[in-house]
């Protein structure tokens, strides 16, 4: 199990729950995975405690701290929780916290679904403490997917083999997918990560739907030679009646070329053909000093939170100012920057087609990152042309720096400018890469 912590624990029995998560250790001996703690996806109502998501289901972890320690603990959904026999009774009059740990189990599975990514059971489970003994949940309840326990790391390992139970694992590929889509911050581990936590290492859908051609195999049987044997004064006497044939097997019939060999045939002629042409030809060009050019390599598409976005140029320069405008490039004038690398994407966005500028900055270090960052995130302050050496006027834009460098991305519909419904696809775009 990875850890990646990205905010503080919302409960006090949150940190219980990361230890327990912590107890299993890194890599697959144990459990595997990547444990997200303090994670807030867009859309979930509140703040959990930690997403894991295992190579075979995703647990959705909310705590629930109690008043007090408890021997046993009697935690219907739909019913009243009891603690020793008493009824608990919450701040906001509920009957039990349960519900609001389920309504953001569902946030976060339909963000995976509306994200289009891997498919995995997402299941929930409420951490309960500071202490609880014994609990006890109705069958039905269970068969929901839902637990309620005190986290330790035997109750959780539990938990985690009842619950994810994917008939396919899920992918590194796809786990990396859903990481992005869960965390909006920061960058997903290597693949290499992803393997040593039980991810499958699989084949790329793009390679795996990749159309082949095969030409079929044809199986011709071809007759058997024969030699021609002298015929003597009594068969030449007898032509034009029927041999007897030894043993008294019938006469054998004149043998007929079959027409699968008469298809194979054609078929080597036919390609014969076609291959002196094509020699012919290519010594012609080559006669003339043409040479062939070679095929270019089809863009990949890169998805990041189930937006795919298609490469379409890319540029570096080491004169960064001379690609800038605005305040931008009065800052690029007076300090230095090493390179910049720029890249065009297309996207679909409600049916339509959008433009995608990513630009990345490589400045002398990460306070002068932070510098120009303040400078560009303010209105109307500039930013860098295009690799066509112009604008994207009025766009939706991001900026963001990870370490030395300023990562700026600018949105606008193909043949327009940008709107407020491009803002989500500049932040995701902040993620994608300047260079091919």
């Amino acid at each position: 199990m990875r850890l990646i912590r990205l905010g503080a624990e919302p409960s006090a029995i949150g940190a219980d729950v990361r230890a327990a998560l912590t107890a299993c250790g890194a890599g697959t001996q144990a459990l595997g995975g990547i444990a997200l703690i303090g994670v807030q996806p867009p859309d979930c109502p509140v703040p959990l405690d930690a997403i894991v998501v295992l190579p075979k289901g995703v647990l959705v972890i909310v705590g629930v701290d109690l008043p007090d320690p408890a021997v046993k603990l009697e935690a219907p959904l739909g019913g009243q929780w009891k603690m020793d026999g008493w009824p608990l009774v919450s701040q906001d009059g509920s009957p039990n916290p349960a519900a609001e740990a389920v309504a953001a189990a569902t946030a976060v599975a339909q963000r995976i679904q509306n994200m289009r990514a891997e498919p995995l059971p997402v299941s929930t489970v409420v951490a309960v403490g500071p202490f609880v003994s014994q609990v006890v949940q109705p069958t039905v309840d269970l068969n929901r997917g839902v637990r309620v326990l005190h986290p330790k790391p035997s109750t959780l390992l539990t938990a985690a083999r009842e619950l994810a139970t994917a008939t396919v694992p899920c992918t590194a590929d796809h786990a990396a997918k859903l990481l992005a889509i869960l965390q909006t911050t920061g960058t997903p581990p290597d693949a290499r990560s992803f393997l040593a936590e039980g991810f499958s290492d699989a084949v790329s859908p793009d390679l795996a739907s990749a159309s082949t051609m095969l030409i079929p195999k044809v199986h011709a049987r071809l007759p058997l030679s024969r030699k021609r044997l002298p015929q003597s004064s009594s068969q030449s006497s007898s032509q034009g009646s029927p041999q007897s044939s030894p043993q008294g097997t019938p006469p054998e019939p004149p043998q007929k070329t079959p027409w699968t060999f008469l298809a194979a045939v054609g078929v080597v002629a036919l390609i014969l053909i076609v291959w002196l042409l094509v020699l012919l030809s290519g010594n012609d060009d080559n006669a003339a000093g043409s040479t062939t050019e070679p095929t270019a390599p089809q863009p990949t598409t890169v998805v990041v939170d189930g937006t795919a976005f298609v490469p379409k140029e890319a540029k570096k320069d080491k004169n960064c100012q001379a690609q800038a405008f605005g305040d931008v490039k009065a800052w690029l004038i007076a300090n230095e920057c090493r390179e910049l690398l720029r890249a065009t994407y297309v996207t679909t966005v409600q049916d339509k087609q959008a433009t995608v500028l990513v630009a990345d900055l490589d400045l002398l270090d990460s306070p002068s990152a932070k510098a120009l960052l303040s400078v560009v995130s303010l209105p109307g302050s500039g930013g860098v042309h295009g690799p066509d050496g112009k604008p994207l006027e009025n766009a939706a834009f991001a900026s963001g720096t990870k370490g030395s460098h300023v990562q700026l991305t600018f949105v606008v519909w193909s043949g327009g400018s940008g709107d407020a419904a491009l803002d989500p696809i500049a932040k995701s775009a902040l993620r994608l890469p300047a260079t091919r």
